[in-house]
């Protein structure tokens, strides 16, 4: 495994249980953390295809599997977290910037529409990916473009008309690394008032979601017409437990590490869950928790 001329940080048969909320996962086969874009591209060039990627954000809705991940994770560093403005109506963050950092530098300069990223953990970068949202908004409402690496380290600027946002996903091909997010910024408003909006969606998540506990978010996507948390506890599950896993008694479409808990813990619990659900209401839920790694 010989890549040459790459300077960020390198690793073999690397534990990636510690880079996840739900603190459960086996080893990467190759771990990068790229120094900044130019380490990234030539780390891509050197691959040359010959390993499958995956990349990882914040770690905040993931479940690795005990087995591990084959081939190479990503996981972008420090420099990829940058937020500036590029004109008057055009805000640029790098993807692995944190959606709580881009809410407050928005409060910063009275920058209204960017206040639901309070109450979503991760990156922008994965907020890119599943189009997360929160109270009301999502990730293509404020998005205007993207830029990207392919696996042969070209970059791609994608116009959020191309993107394909849909509930908790896009249409993009999955193996392109999201390197920076263009934001629309053209609505100004009072920094008192963005203050107090997110304020108020603190609160709301402190009040009902178990924010002090290892969990990874929403377990499961909203059923078109449906509350996933309102199916899984008609169906008795609140609290209910595999292992070291189980669903949160406060919020039961959060999955929590309650004792040392496995990825197969969790995973089981999952899909304990919609098998219960689908017996009591024949409803079908979709994991929004993303699971990687070997099987």
């Amino acid at each position: 495994m010989n890549f040459q001329g790459i300077r960020g940080v390198f690793k073999q048969n690397y534990n990636l249980k510690h880079l996840t909320w739900l603190k459960v996962g086996g080893d990467a086969d190759i771990f990068f953390k790229p120094e900044d874009i130019e380490d990234l591209k030539t780390f891509l060039k050197e691959n040359n295809n010959r390993f499958p990627i995956t990349v990882i954000g914040a770690g905040s809705n993931l479940i690795i599997r005990d087995k591990g991940v084959e081939g190479i994770v990503i996981k972008l560093g420090r420099n990829f977290t940058d937020i500036q403005f590029i004109d008057n109506n055009l805000i640029v963050a790098g993807a692995g910037c944190l959606n709580s950092n881009l809410a407050k530098f928005c409060l910063v300069n009275s920058i209204a529409g960017f206040e639901f990223l309070v109450g979503i953990p991760g990156t922008v970068g994965g907020g890119v990916a599943m189009n997360a949202g929160s109270y009301g908004r999502e990730f293509k409402d404020i998005v205007a473009s993207v830029e990207v690496l392919d696996t042969e380290g070209n970059l791609i600027i994608i116009p959020v008309d191309r993107i394909g946002f849909s509930y908790r996903t896009n249409s993009l091909p999955k193996d392109l690394i999201f390197t920076r997010v263009f934001f629309q910024a053209k609505n100004k408003e009072d920094t008192n008032k963005i203050k107090q909006k997110m304020n108020e969606i603190s609160a709301i998540r402190s009040s009902s979601q178990p924010v002090s506990e290892k969990t990874g978010g929403s377990t499961f996507a909203n059923p078109k017409g449906f509350k996933a948390w309102e199916l899984i506890d008609k169906a008795g599950l609140r609290g209910v437990r595999v292992g070291g896993a189980c669903m949160s008694e406060m919020h039961c479409n959060f999955m929590i590490n309650a004792n040392n808990a496995t990825a197969t813990d969790m995973e089981n619990l999952g899909e304990l869950v919609k098998q219960k659900v689908k017996e009591n209401s024949g409803i079908e839920l979709q994991w929004e928790i993303k699971r990687i790694g070997k099987l």
